[in-house]
């Protein structure tokens, strides 16, 4: 009877251990999870789990103020730290950006005396010496007309290198060269080693959105000269790496002596120039080695030099399947193929060769670059330079690429362009200085389709619209729009100087990327890119727009909370204290 009773408890004993041990098993998983939820520091409770959403219990914050030797930092382009990285085709210059524990966790203070920068349209022509005191530039750039000193202010001539008497001057000629300039068919442009950017700022005038690029180098704040100007830019080199833009990108890029090598290692450089121009896009080059018949006794160099460097330059053009499109005086210009038949007639052993499949063409976030063409996507057909709308028309005409993006297709590209003009239309009403000069440059942080930036398109402002390594990778359809914008990884800081935008725009960007970035550091990443007095406008779930406010007073940011007609998430706006440091 005992060993009948027995025999019975056992199941019964083993199925109790084994229930417990699924207990165990599925609590240790709730609270692992719990606790990756609890994202930051000195938090004692979470809002999602109290029935109000009451704010967070939080210790207090406080941030110092960084030394004045911090004043134009630029954290993941630091030349302090530029000697422990390989000088090799200036890979030092590319990002590098500091470890979690190296980051930086303090305010960026601004250069003694500065001003809060003058109103778009006289920045396009003159700065506040104190917002960018930099002497170097001005010593040795002023002859050829960059920009001059005068008083209180560097005056901005419209010169440079090969254009001393004046860019627009310099722009008939090309707009000669190229008449899409003129009819809406080039859109968006690149500009690589853009000097002050006088070229993109003057094109502003003639409907050509530029994205103007150039390193942190002897060059001394380029792109802080550009971004003072009200002038897209960013901090960019074509070294190791893939540009941090997609495929078949912009209608024309241009390249006036911005010294890069175009036929050393293999051309790659120039294949990199290939990956982000449209099927038939054009590429201007002004300066060496263009026209050395008559001007290679200025150049230090010998006439046999220059066209052997012409002459190879036009040979690696040539088995890339461009065609000279026009050439006169300084100023040559290249036509990239419309389609792929050039490529597939030239012999196998063609150098440069096809990309093999085994790359994305749209992967550009640390991507290595290679040696090779990449082709045209066959199965669109709206793609190149002609063939998509012209502008202003392909603003609100859903891009083909569209249907490439996670979702994405025609319906979702216009309810989300109808959203954003609604949004817009609301944020004036909150913010009446969204539409004003007082607004310039501004960041849209996580963007979609842009759409954003496209209800601002009748303003005085540009954006730079940025989409998340980690999102739907959608900035193929923000160019195919005719708007400009680039990938980033808010986990790291953006590729610019302190003190750059007028406003900085979220539409839950922490709560699509809190499980990979600390919040206090992309804020204060915020914080850095923007400018004294500047705005935060901040969509998010109540939990991280309360800890936004927590954090806001300790960077020294005014918050107010708005009606963000939406019952999951809440809208603040935040404006930046103009502040001079106490170290002085």
């Amino acid at each position: 009877m005992n060993s009948e009773r027995a025999s019975r408890l056992i199941p019964l004993i083993l199925m109790s251990i084994s229930l417990c041990a699924v207990s165990f098993y599925l609590g240790g998983l709730f609270f692992s999870e719990k606790e990756k939820l609890m994202l930051f520091e000195n938090e004692t409770s979470h809002p999602f789990l109290k029935a109000d959403c009451a704010v967070a219990e939080v210790k207090p914050v406080a941030f110092n103020e960084c030394s004045i030797e911090y004043q134009d930092y630029t954290p993941c382009t630091d030349p302090k730290r530029w000697k422990i990285y390989d000088r090799h085709r200036f890979a030092f210059i590319e990002r590098h950006c500091p470890s979690p524990s190296k980051r930086v966790e303090c305010l960026i203070p601004p250069p003694e005396g500065y001003k809060i920068p003058i109103r778009w349209p006289h920045s396009r022509d003159e700065c506040w010496y104190r917002n960018v005191p930099y002497e170097w530039i001005n010593t040795v750039k002023s002859n050829q007309n960059w920009l001059k000193k005068k008083g209180e202010k560097f005056l901005f001539p419209g010169g440079g290198t090969m254009f001393p008497r004046g860019v627009n001057e310099y722009l008939d000629l090309m707009e000669e060269l190229i008449p899409e300039m003129k009819d809406g068919s080039v859109r968006t442009a690149l500009d690589t080693g853009c000097g002050v950017a006088s070229w993109g700022g003057y094109l502003l005038d003639r409907g050509i959105l530029t994205m103007s690029l150039a390193p942190r180098d002897n060059h001394e704040a380029q792109v802080q000269f550009a971004l003072e100007r009200g002038i897209p830019a960013m901090l960019g080199i074509i070294a190791t790496q893939r540009l941090p833009y997609p495929s078949s990108a912009f209608d024309m890029a241009h390249c006036s002596r911005c010294l890069i090598p175009w036929t050393d290692f293999g051309g790659v450089y120039l294949m990199e120039i290939d990956r982000v121009l449209r099927p038939g896009g054009f590429w201007v080059l002004s300066g060496p080695p263009i026209n050395y018949e008559n001007r290679w006794r200025g150049w230090n160099t010998t006439i046999e030099e220059q066209k052997a460097s012409f002459d190879s330059l036009q040979n690696l053009l040539t088995n890339m399947c461009y065609k000279l499109y026009n050439k006169k005086d300084n100023i040559a210009v290249w036509q990239k193929p419309m389609d792929n038949m050039c490529y597939d007639s030239r012999g196998e052993t063609t150098y440069p060769p096809k990309c093999d499949g085994s790359l994305e063409p749209d992967a550009a976030w640390y991507v290595p670059l290679r040696p090779c063409i990449v082709t045209r996507n066959i199965f669109l057909k709206r793609l190149g330079v002609g063939q998509t709308p012209k502008w202003p028309e392909r603003l609100n005409v859903p891009p083909e690429r569209v249907r490439t993006v996670s979702g994405g297709n025609a319906q979702a590209f216009k309810k989300d362009t109808a959203k954003w003009m609604d949004r817009v239309k609301y944020y004036k009403t909150l913010l009446p200085e969204l539409g004003r000069d007082t607004i310039r440059n501004v960041m849209d942080m996580n963007t979609l389709y842009g759409g954003f930036a496209a209800a601002l398109i009748d303003d005085p402002v540009w954006v730079m619209n940025v989409v998340s390594t980690y999102s739907p990778n959608s900035l193929s359809v923000i160019y195919d729009r005719g708007l400009i914008g680039t990938f980033n990884d808010w986990c790291e800081a953006f590729s610019t100087y302190p003190r750059t935008f007028d406003l900085l725009h979220l539409d839950g960007l922490f709560t699509a990327e809190s499980h990979r970035c600390e919040m206090k550091f992309v804020l204060l990443e915020m914080d850095r890119m923007l400018r004294p007095n500047g705005y935060v406008i901040m969509h998010d779930s109540s939990y991280f727009v309360n800890r936004t406010v927590n954090l806001a007073s300790a960077m020294r940011w005014d918050c107010r909370t708005e009606d963000s007609k939406s019952l999951t998430e809440k809208l603040i706006i935040c404006q930046k204290k103009f502040w001079q440091s106490s170290k002085l």
